[in-house]
């Protein structure tokens, strides 16, 4: 045997058990690094799935009752109705397919915000003192898809609609390629206060640890004394 003449038995039996183990040892690496990237696969699945079951909850209500609006509006003011037509049709556009996407614009949202805060301008008959600073270096930084609305919407549903004169909503929005700061304070009725954190916010908050991780703080400051409610959320790009 040549491989015998050459190594010797024992000497050949050594190279096998080797040329063997080393074999093993690469399929079983081989194997834990297919189980690895299935394992990484299915959680990125199940992110993805409760981010998507996740984004369906972000304001239904909001478009019911603005379609109850306008079934008012139509024979009132045609012109008026037109035009709540035409923004609640790009809002839901955007809502329905650019909210399904993993990232947007700065910019997207931002006209979303400014779309939603138009949209209550024309529904409410009274005065609210609505205002929206914006200071941001780059509108095409990206960012999680309806991030802002449930801040904004929880403004209106639980301030603005339950008060009947005086109501206000201030929105702060600066952004830097690093840090992106959103600031919401609105009042509210100390009568209709419920001390519960809304599902919203909890769906917020779900949706933060899943994309952003530890690169966010949220801090939710309810004033009862001045009845004024106020939410901060601070992301690190």
């Amino acid at each position: 045997m040549v491989f015998n003449d050459v190594f010797g038995e024992e000497d050949g039996f050594v190279v096998f058990s080797l040329l063997f183990f080393t074999f093993m040892a690469l399929w079983v690496l081989r194997w834990i690094i297919v189980q690895i990237k299935l394992i990484l696969r299915l959680k990125k699945e199940k992110k993805q799935a409760e981010l998507m079951h996740l984004k369906s909850q972000v304001n239904p209500h909001f478009f019911f009752n603005t379609l109850n609006n306008l079934y008012g509006l139509v024979e009132q003011d045609t012109a008026k109705a037109q035009q709540m037509i035409l923004t609640l049709s790009d809002m839901m556009r955007y809502s329905i397919y650019e909210g399904q996407n993993d990232w947007v614009t700065l910019a997207e949202e931002i006209t979303y915000l400014e779309n939603y805060m138009d949209l209550h301008r024309t529904r409410y008959h009274k005065t609210i003192d609505i205002r929206f600073d914006i200071d941001v270096e780059d509108r095409n930084i990206k960012i999680m898809p309806l991030l802002f609305i449930i801040m904004v919407e929880n403004a209106f549903k639980h301030g603005v609609e339950k008060l009947r004169k005086d109501a206000f909503v201030h929105i702060q929005l600066k952004a830097n390629k690093q840090h992106i700061d959103f600031e919401i304070e609105n009042n509210f009725d100390k009568e209709e206060v419920d001390d519960q954190e809304g599902i919203g916010l909890q769906n917020l908050k779900q949706r933060l640890e899943l994309v952003y991780l530890k690169k966010y703080e949220l801090k939710i400051s309810p004033n009862y004394a001045d009845s004024i409610y106020q939410v901060q959320l601070k992301l690190s790009l």
